[in-house]
C-alpha cells in the first residue's frame, strides 16, 4: 500500500501531495509530464499532485527526461521505480502488450496505477489487472482522458434534459496517419488502429449507451501489411432498437466527429478525442444552442486529478472509468478481433 491510500485527512493536514511517476519515456509520457508540471504550478491542483520520478530502460534517456520536466528522480530500470517507497501513483506509458504485466508489478510493489489506453491487450489481461487491484486495495484506472473531461458531463446533462428526446443512434470516428510507429504496426506490441484510436469512438458510444444489452455486432477491417488492422468499422445494435456506429483508422485522417441522434434533435461534437465544441440542433437541423467547453491545461489533468483524489479516498477505481466500464470495452474489442480472426502472437 502506498503512503497516502485512504489518508486524505493526514495528507491535507501535513500538506502531502500524491507523488506522480511515469513508467516509460515515449511521446505520451511527455504529454503527461508536461501536464503534471503544469498542475504543480496551478492553484487548483498544486496541493494535490507533484512530479516525482520517471523510469526508462535507458538511464540516460530517463535522466534527460527528468531534467527536461523537472522531475526529482530518474531511474534506468523499471524495478528501481518499483523499489522507491515514495512513489504513490505510476502512469504506465508503454506499448499495449506490456500494460498488464507492468500494472500488476506496480500494484504488487504497493503503487497505484494509471494505465494508458488501451488498458490491456485483451479482456483476460484486464481481469487479471483488476483482480490485483482488488486484492491489494490499490487504485487501478484506465487513462482514457475523454472519460474524465468536463465535456462528458455537459453531454450527459443535455441528454438527461430531454432536449434531443430519446437517443436512438450514436456515431463516432477517429483517424490519424500513424503507420510509421512500431507500437501501431507490430502485432507483438498489440498494434493496430483498434486498440490505439478505435477505443475513442467505442468509448464515445459507450458513454452514451452504457451497459445496455447488445443484440448483435457487425464489423469489418482492413489488414495492414504487418497483420494488424489498419482501419475498421463497427455497428452495434442494442436490444432496445438503438444503434452505435464507430470507425477508426491509422492510415487516413478523419473529421473526428461524434453525433448523438435523438427523436427530437441531435448533438454534434467536434473532435471526440478532446471535445472542442458541442452543438445542439433541432428536428429542422437548426442550431439551437452551443455549449462552451471549459479551458484546460492540456486535457490530461482531469484523469490525473481523479486518480489522485481516489487514492486519498482509498478507492480502487475512479468513478469516471470504473472497472466494469473498462472491461466492457475490452470485451467488445476482443469480440471484434475474433470476428476478424486477428490474434496477437502472445495470445496464440
Amino acid at each position: 500500500m502506498s503512503r497516502l491510500n485512504g489518508k486524505r485527512q493526514e495528507a491535507e493536514q501535513k500538506g502531502m501531495q500524491v507523488n506522480f511517476a511515469i513508467l516509460g519515456a515515449g511521446s505520451i509520457a511527455n504529454a503527461l509530464a508536461k501536464t503534471v508540471v503544469m498542475m504543480a504550478q496551478d492553484p487548483q491542483y498544486s496541493h494535490l499532485v507533484a512530479p516525482y520520478a520517471v523510469a526508462a530502460r535507458d538511464g540516460d534517456r530517463a535522466a534527460d527526461f527528468a531534467q527536461k520536466y523537472g522531475f526529482q528522480h530518474s531511474y534506468g530500470s523499471y524495478q528501481e521505480l518499483l523499489d522507491d517507497p515514495q512513489v504513490d501513483l505510476v502512469y504506465i506509458a508503454t506499448p499495449h502488450s506490456l500494460h498488464a504485466k507492468q500494472a500488476i508489478a506496480c500494484m504488487k510493489a504497493g503503487k497505484n496505477v494509471l494505465v494508458e489506453k488501451s488498458f490491456t491487450a485483451n479482456a483476460d489481461q484486464a481481469r487479471q489487472v483488476m483482480e490485483t487491484s482488488e486484492s491489494t486495495g490499490l487504485l487501478c484506472t484506465e487513462a482514457i482522458w475523454t472519460r474524465y473531461m468536463p465535456s462528458r458531463s455537459i453531454i450527459d446533462d443535455v441528454i438527461s434534459s430531454g432536449e434531443i428526446g430519446t437517443v436512438k443512434t450514436v456515431t463516432a470516428n477517429l483517424g490519424y496517419v500513424t503507420v510509421g510507429k512500431a507500437r501501431m504496426t507490430d502485432p507483438a506490441l498489440a498494434g493496430g488502429a483498434l486498440l490505439d484510436v478505435g477505443v475513442y469512438p467505442l468509448n464515445f458510444i459507450d458513454m452514451v449507451m452504457g451497459p445496455k444489452p447488445i443484440e448483435r455486432v457487425c464489423t469489418d477491417w482492413v489488414r495492414s501489411p504487418e497483420g494488424v488492422d489498419s482501419q475498421n468499422s463497427t455497428t452495434i445494435s442494442y436490444q432496445d432498437g438503438s444503434m452505435g456506429a464507430a470507425t477508426s483508422s491509422m492510415v487516413s485522417v478523419s473529421d473526428r466527429t461524434g453525433r448523438i441522434w435523438g427523436d427530437q434533435g441531435y448533438l454534434q461534437c467536434a473532435n471526440i478525442n478532446n471535445v472542442e465544441s458541442i452543438d445542439l440542433y433541432d428536428e429542422d437541423h437548426k442550431l439551437r444552442k452551443s455549449y462552451p467547453i471549459p479551458d484546460q491545461l492540456t486535457g490530461y489533468e482531469y484523469e490525473v486529478a481523479s486518480a489522485a483524489q481516489a487514492i486519498l479516498d482509498g478507492k480502487t477505481e475512479c468513478a469516471q472509468m470504473p472497472h466494469k466500464d473498462t472491461l466492457r470495452i475490452m470485451e467488445l474489442m476482443d469480440s471484434l478481433r475474433r470476428q476478424w480472426g486477428l490474434v496477437f502472437p502472445f495470445e496464440s
